[in-house]
Formats: structure tokens, C-alpha cells, sequence
């Protein structure tokens, strides 16, 4: 019953026909099962980690192996943060398990917090950073050609990437540096806050854009879309449960990921 719940999208409604009683006594049966966690884990994981949300208030922070496709911890949140992902990183090492890499989202400040290992910034979210400030339809002739250029990440290389973006600065160096009067500010600012915002967070994250082609050797995947394919999964599946109180949510999710 409960995997007809969970896995096949039955709601109550539908299992109560199927087994011939109460909306109740369904709900009173799942709420009786207990969840089996997975304890035992591959030695060596590539990590991806990254937390989605049902609300304001309430995230599930979740840790994947890439290599093996295992999920290895999860953390109920509030919110978000550089300490809990530390914290997390630091149970799964308690395990004995050999942490190789990170993929992340590049989150300020998560980079400098895990030194100790090499570090993957996601494609995706460097693209969707980017888009974000300078728009999907960008009005200007640079922010068009650092759209172009974005949009090229996935198939470039660390060395054609790296000489494209210096190439676009040199060119759109004295535009970026545009400055012009702020009356509420009261002072000079820069014109084209947005794009140059765009260009430093790339600049930024450069080091960390390519950590894939550095260490071939470790199998480092360049996004964390095996893990955000996770979530999508189980928000479409909790859609079919809509008013579930935050306790039977959290046991599904439990299930859901079973660790």
C-alpha cells in the first residue's frame, strides 16, 4: 500500500476505493509504516549537494554521490547555509566515506569554506547566475555577446572559455567602466551595474568552472542536474498529495530518499 502511495501516486481517495475502506484508516496504515534507511555506502563519492524547498520555511538539504547515484545524507532546514553544508560534508566523512570532489552551486563563501577539496561550480547555475543579471534578451551589444558567450560554457573548454572571457573584457573594458552621477546616491556610480556585475561573478567563479578537466581522473560531473532531477521527481510526486501536515510530508520525503 504504502509503495502504491509513495512510488505509484495513489492518493488516499484511490486507495481507499482499491482496498474497500476509509480515507481514515488509509491514512492511520501509512502512518504505521516505517521507513527503512539505507546504511551502507560505496567508500569513495563525488558529491553533489544542494537543498529545494516547500515553502518559506522548510528545505531539505541533500547529499548524492555521482558516482554511484546514492543518496548519502539529508538535512531537514529552515534555511540554507555554508555551516550546515560543512556540517553535512563532515557526517559523511564520519562514515568512512573518501570525499574525491564537490559539485556545488557556488553559494558565497562555500568555495573559501571547502578548501580542503577540489570543488565544481555548476554549469547551470553559473548560466542562470548570469542570465539573471543581464537578462534572457539583453538590450546591449555586450551584454548580447556575454550572452553568446554564457550560452557556450557547456561545450568550452577551460583554455577556449578563459580566452573568450578576457577576450570580451578587452573589448568592453572602457564600457564597463562607465561611469555616470547617481542623484540618489550623490555620487558617481557605474553606469552598467548589471553587466559588470554579470562579468565579475564569472571572473569570479572561473577557477572553479573547469575543476572537471583538471582532475578527469575523479569522473567529476559539471552540474548538479542528477540531484536537481531528484527534486523535480519528488515535487511532482507530492503534488499528488497536496495538504499533507509538515510530519507525514517529512516521512515522505524519509522514504522518498531512504537515508
Amino acid at each position: 500500500m504504502y509503495e502504491l502511495y509513495s512510488t505509484g501516486k495513489q492518493t488516499y481517495h484511490q486507495l481507499s476505493e482499491q482496498f474497500k475502506c476509509s480515507n481514515r484508516t488509509i491514512q492511520r496504515l501509512l502512518d504505521k509504516v516505517k521507513i527503512e534507511s539505507q546504511t551502507e555506502f560505496s567508500g569513495v563519492a563525488n558529491i553533489i549537494m544542494d537543498t529545494t524547498y516547500f515553502g518559506r520555511n522548510f528545505g531539505v538539504m541533500v547529499f548524492k554521490n555521482s558516482l554511484t547515484g546514492e543518496i548519502l545524507y539529508k538535512n531537514y532546514v529552515k534555511h540554507e547555509t555554508n555551516v550546515l553544508y560543512i556540517a553535512g560534508l563532515s557526517e559523511i566523512r564520519r562514515r568512512g566515506i573518501h570525499i574525491q570532489s564537490i559539485i556545488c552551486d557556488g553559494r558565497q563563501g562555500i568555495f573559501k569554506s571547502l578548501s580542503d577539496f577540489p570543488v565544481q561550480m555548476c554549469h547551470f547555475h553559473m548560466v542562470k547566475i548570469v542570465l539573471t543579471k543581464i537578462t534572457r534578451t539583453p538590450k546591449t551589444d555586450a551584454g548580447k555577446s556575454l550572452k553568446h558567450l554564457i550560452l557556450k560554457l557547456k561545450y568550452s573548454t577551460k583554455e577556449s572559455f578563459t580566452n573568450n572571457l578576457n577576450d570580451w573584457y578587452s573589448q568592453w573594458k572602457f564600457y564597463l567602466d562607465e561611469r555616470s552621477y547617481s542623484f540618489k546616491a550623490k555620487k558617481l556610480t557605474f553606469t552598467h551595474k548589471r553587466l559588470r556585475s554579470a562579468y565579475l561573478s564569472l571572473k569570479r567563479h572561473l577557477p572553479y568552472l573547469f575543476v572537471f578537466e583538471d582532475f578527469k581522473e575523479l569522473d567529476i560531473p559539471k552540474t548538479t542536474n542528477a540531484l536537481d532531477g531528484h527534486f523535480s521527481d519528488l515535487k511532482n510526486k507530492l503534488r499528488n498529495h497536496n495538504g499533507l501536515s509538515k510530519e507525514r510530508k517529512i516521512k515522505f520525503i524519509d522514504g522518498f530518499f531512504k537515508v
